[in-house]
């Protein structure tokens, strides 16, 4: 369904969008990068009001969150488009639907199926679900939808965690900051070179969210997808001291592996080697950050939660498969009290 965009202003016969930081002007008619939101007679309109592609119940160490609700569930969603075209994406079939072919915006108000806000409610309490999780693709670019959702979860009691690329619009985060409880950003690069070449996007609006929704005290993760031939030593600890001096060494940090075979675009790359990965997580500890993870990389010791104090095990993980050790959050050889949200 059709609804106007909330943030937007007319200019003249154009309409500028503030819904993420690409600020599109666009022309009648004219479809925004994200794919689903369009300038019709001088008003912008998202088009998939309530029109998901994809509704899971998922473990929220999925998202990945290994610090907020560990050990629940989220009931999941997402409509498609993406205001980034990562030729890496491991998730294109829904991120990209709208660009794979030349469609018409009466087409991309078809893609989905109808899912109410009230619906996504019911589900998840239904299900026991803890939180809702805006997921899958960029939950930025169906801000209209989401928010919605949103405000009914918080009057429910439920959490609402974002998985985002983080290339909001600083009106965004001011109007999601209210209801949003957690989210976890993908610090992709940290060069503005291959922001623009691998994500058609910019470095420094991803800096900004990451720094603004800290200041907000909004829980925060990270993560980064480590694709060969991008990432070396030098890299891992130009973004760990960042993340230490930035925004705090007890941020957690999720070191995710490439898989060549599901990306969309990138050509000529392989798999992460699962050793590049725990050298990086290394690193990444060696340069002072309490919590680092190795996503994709079952049997690694990156997949635990460690004590800072004691370095034992408070959290242990195999995958989605979790045994917490910790007492309300706090270590239960040593006492030491870990950034847990619990409730």
């Amino acid at each position: 369904m059709r609804k106007e965009s909330i943030l937007y202003k007319k200019l003249n016969s154009l309409v500028q969008c503030q819904t993420c930081a690409h600020y599109c002007l666009l022309k009648e008619n004219q479809l925004g990068r994200c794919g689903v939101r369009i300038n019709l007679k001088g008003k912008l309109y998202f088009l998939l009001y309530e029109k998901a592609i994809a509704a899971e119940i998922d473990p929220i160490e999925k998202k990945p969150f290994y610090h907020f609700l560990p050990g629940s569930f989220s009931f999941s969603f997402a409509t498609v488009g993406c205001n980034f075209r990562c030729l890496n994406c491991q998730n294109w079939a829904l991120s990209q639907a709208p660009r794979l072919k030349n469609f018409s915006y009466k087409e991309i108000e078809a893609m989905g199926f109808d899912l109410k806000a009230e619906e996504i409610i019911k589900k998840a309490k239904e299900n026991q679900c803890l939180s809702i999780a805006y997921t899958y693709t960029e939950p930025t670019i169906f801000l209209e939808y989401g928010l919605e959702v949103m405000k009914l979860a918080k009057k429910e009691g439920l959490k609402n965690v974002w998985v985002s690329n983080g290339f909001q619009s600083q009106e965004v985060i001011a109007l999601i900051s209210p209801y949003l409880d957690a989210i976890n950003i993908d610090f992709k690069f940290f060069d503005e070179k291959n922001y623009q070449e691998v994500a058609s996007g910019h470095l420094k609006p991803v800096l900004n969210s990451i720094l603004e929704f800290k200041k907000r005290k909004i829980w925060l993760e990270l993560t980064t997808l480590i694709i060969p031939n991008y990432f070396n030593e030098k890299t891992i600890k130009e973004m760990a001291n960042f993340i230490k001096k930035e925004v705090g060494k007890e941020t957690p940090w999720h070191l995710s592996g490439f898989s060549a075979s599901i990306s969309w675009q990138m050509k000529g790359v392989n798999d992460t080697l699962p050793q590049t990965l725990e050298k990086f997580c290394e690193i990444a500890k060696k340069e002072g950050l309490d919590y680092v993870y190795a996503g994709n990389l079952l049997g690694s010791k990156f997949e635990h939660t460690f004590c800072p104090r004691c370095k034992k095990i408070v959290i242990e993980r195999r995958g989605y498969f979790i045994k917490r050790k910790d007492k309300k959050g706090h270590c239960p050889f040593c006492g030491y009290l870990l950034p847990l949200i619990l409730k």
